[in-house]
């Protein structure tokens, strides 16, 4: 009988590949020459096999499909609904609304949506009354709609709850006993840290403790809402494309173990988009290139819906040549590269399964810090969640300024006849000083300096 191809060869262990490498490197140093030090604090070998991931349980968590979706600001009822419409006939199989006055008027806002289509909601504002009329008019129309409250990221971002911590969480209760109807009403916004420049470790356990707090609320509750629906994690994914598909995967382990310990309902449901902390006003069409592999690694990592984020979304108002291009990215990344064929295509990966389980297990170990020292609410009170944050930041701000961290157009490869777009938004916002509670979680991009210095 004929052997196969690969029963002509023999196995090579890590070991022997290890010894061929360094024969080769003729006396250099393994570990300086081809370790690489990530900014996350993991090593980065030049191979992986097998062994790497053989004390590795694989788990299967990765939804068997993604939705995609468009994100439309409403300040009016009836625009709102005709963007939405208009996105939908484009190929939008979800909207996200963000929806910006309570006196934005529900029925019409959702005329005409289909029931097929998958709704998410985020007000700036806590209302029952708002979330109590959604529910009826979910249940009138069979409409599938998430919303996406979250009380204690509205305070890490604002530096304020909306009322006080009782009243909040009061009403968040409130506004669960009267949404039988809607998908889920809690919501984890990781965005926020990945924006202020957290980094993915900090992002997962933040994003783990941000969730205990919730859970620790509603353990006694009778409309304890993670027995029965999913909670919603807000995700931002940045450029670092194999690490952010990890911080995915590793997000749902966690998800997986902590919800375990409460004996509540282990799905969680990401809705992930591209950070804003990498875009640049310079050489601006390059961000067209960085939303679609942020939104590829989204895709590959799990999420359940993925949000595109317009090219020009730092300097111009919402238009439709920007909105129809991010919608078209994702369509062909669905439709033409087929990233909706196959079930989780990064299961196995030596290296991806690697990093998700370094990931998974130095935020699990930060997450057990921040419980033992009193829990996220208590470590954003006194400032050690946001003092942690900005000495991230400022790490990878000085690797950037370096250029060890490149963004093309911007600090690598500059066009010295760079001509500005005109700015529909303010691109470098003034600090609004406001009385606050606690210090807020501030967003903070990457390459502001280099373009304050162009203008």
């Amino acid at each position: 009988m004929t052997k196969t191809l690969f029963e002509k060869f023999d196995e090579v262990s890590a070991k022997e590949w290890k010894q061929k490498i360094q024969f080769d490197l003729k006396g250099a140093d393994y570990n300086e020459a081809l370790i690489y030090k990530s900014y996350e604090g993991i090593d980065i070998k030049p191979f992986y096999n097998e062994e790497d991931i053989d004390s590795i349980e694989i788990n299967n968590l990765h939804p068997s499909s993604w939705k995609n979706s468009q994100k439309i600001d409403v300040n009016n009822a009836i625009s709102g609904n005709q963007n939405a419409l208009k996105a939908i006939q484009k190929g939008a199989e979800s909207i996200h609304f963000a929806i910006q006055s309570e006196n934005v008027n529900l029925r019409e806002l959702l005329t005409d949506i289909p029931s097929e289509t998958f709704l998410y909601i985020e007000t700036t504002f806590l209302s029952v009354s708002y979330i109590e009329e959604l529910n009826t008019i979910a249940t009138s129309l069979k409409l599938s709609a998430y919303i996406l409250t979250d009380i204690i990221g509205n305070l890490a971002k604002t530096g304020n709850w909306y009322n006080n911590l009782n009243e909040d969480f009061l009403s968040l209760e409130k506004s669960i006993s009267k949404s039988s109807s809607l998908k889920s009403v809690i919501s984890v916004d990781l965005s926020i840290l990945q924006n202020a420049g957290a980094s993915m470790i900090q992002q997962l356990a933040y994003g783990l403790a941000h969730a205990n707090e919730y859970l620790n609320y509603f353990k006694d509750k009778n409309d304890n809402p993670f027995i029965n629906t999913p909670i919603l994690f807000k995700v931002s994914v940045g450029g670092n494309y194999f690490f952010e598909i990890a911080k995915l995967k590793a997000l749902r382990i966690l998800w997986d173990s902590l919800s375990g310990e409460y004996n509540m309902l282990k799905k969680c449901y990401i809705f992930a988009h591209p950070s804003h902390r990498n875009k640049t006003i310079l050489d601006y069409n390059v961000n067209m290139l960085r939303t679609t592999t942020e939104c590829m690694s989204a895709i590959l990592g799990g999420a359940d819906t993925v949000s595109n984020l317009r090219y020009d979304d730092i300097y111009n108002l919402e238009n439709d040549f920007g909105t129809r291009i991010a919608i078209n990215q994702l369509l062909i990344l669905k439709n033409e590269s087929y990233f909706d064929i196959v079930s989780n295509p990064a299961s196995g990966s030596y290296y991806i399964e690697s990093l998700t389980n370094q990931l998974a297990e130095k935020a699990l170990n930060l997450f057990k810090n921040i419980e033992t020292g009193g829990g996220y609410l208590q470590q954003l009170k006194n400032g050690t969640i946001q003092k942690k944050i900005k000495e991230s930041a400022d790490k990878e701000q000085e690797l950037f300024d370096k250029e060890e961290i490149t963004l093309t157009g911007a600090n690598m490869y500059k066009n010295p006849e760079e001509i500005l777009p005109t700015f529909q938004k303010e691109v470098f916002p003034e600090k609004n000083i406001r009385k606050t509670l606690i210090n807020p979680v501030i967003s903070r991009r990457l390459c502001e300096k280099i373009e304050k210095n162009m203008i």
